[in-house]
């Protein structure tokens, strides 16, 4: 039986490269996003992912998803389950980005990184959890970084979401202790090449690396549930640690020397 993965902002970026790694592996995908229509700045819809998933063999199903419309959560979610009748991976990956300081932060802003990353993410996981229970399997990965408090200045509202995000999976491994459901927190070390890498201004090709690492990385961490459950994980590392030694490959120009995903980064993107 062909295991099902619901990946939300999977029309590009990161979200896309996981849907296209796991239907490579043999996995049917859940493109669940907002985007519909083509956008100048925002390239690929969910049909536009799923048609390039569905090139690899998989069962792709478009869905639309707004995080911070309860309703169309569980719509996105019934349609996934009348589609399948399972769920196997859910991949908490849209999010909504502010790097600036809590001054500069108006509540609006705040309001939308809190709905989109640490509700969104919640009632996702909150909305699948009876099914993958019934199943007693299942593992919910989070797109968030360890925890580190000193890196909180000049990003409070972003961080506070995404902290909320790793704080769950922490939780929820243990709330799920012996039930066969897992959940990981994964993020890069890098700057990673996506709509926000390039709409933040966040460098060029040279300094960042292709989101295929942290695909890798997903499927790296669905075939060690038990040693990646509950777990903070760092891209990079994560894959040393299972035997990977060629990063080169995931770098966007050949020369190029990605940079380290840091606080005075975060810092140069302000405007």
């Amino acid at each position: 039986m062909r295991k099902v993965a619901f990946i939300t902002g999977a029309t590009r970026g990161i979200g896309k490269a996981c849907g296209l790694k796991l239907a490579r592996e043999g996995y049917d995908i859940v493109v669940a996003a907002r985007s519909v229509k083509p956008h100048d700045k925002l390239p690929g819809t969910i049909e536009s992912a799923a048609d390039e998933m569905r090139s690899f063999g998989a069962t792709a199903l478009a869905v639309y998803c707004n995080l911070v419309e309860q309703d169309s959560i569980d719509r996105a979610v019934a349609a996934t389950l009348d589609k399948f009748g399972r769920i196997d991976i859910v991949i908490n990956n849209a999010g909504a980005l502010w790097w600036r300081n809590l001054e500069d932060t108006p509540m609006k802003r705040f309001d939308l990184v809190m709905n989109v990353n640490v509700r969104g993410s919640f009632a996702v996981t909150s909305a699948f959890l009876p099914t993958m229970r019934k199943q007693a399997c299942g593992h919910i990965i989070f797109m968030s970084p360890p925890i580190d408090l000193t890196i909180l200045h000049g990003h409070i509202a972003y961080f506070i979401s995404k902290y909320g995000m790793s704080m769950t999976a922490i939780g929820l491994a243990e709330e799920l202790a012996g039930t066969g459901i897992c959940a990981t927190a994964l993020w890069p070390k890098t700057i990673i090449e996506s709509a926000a890498t390039i709409n933040f201004k966040m460098g060029d090709p040279s300094v960042w690396r292709k989101a295929d690492i942290l695909a890798d990385s997903v499927f790296e961490i669905l075939q060690h549930p038990e040693e990646t459950n509950g777990k903070c994980l760092i891209d990079e590392p994560f894959l040393r640690s299972i035997g990977y030694t060629n990063f080169d490959q995931y770098k966007c120009t050949p020369n190029g020397t990605p940079a380290e995903l840091t606080t005075d980064i975060m810092r140069m993107t302000r405007t």
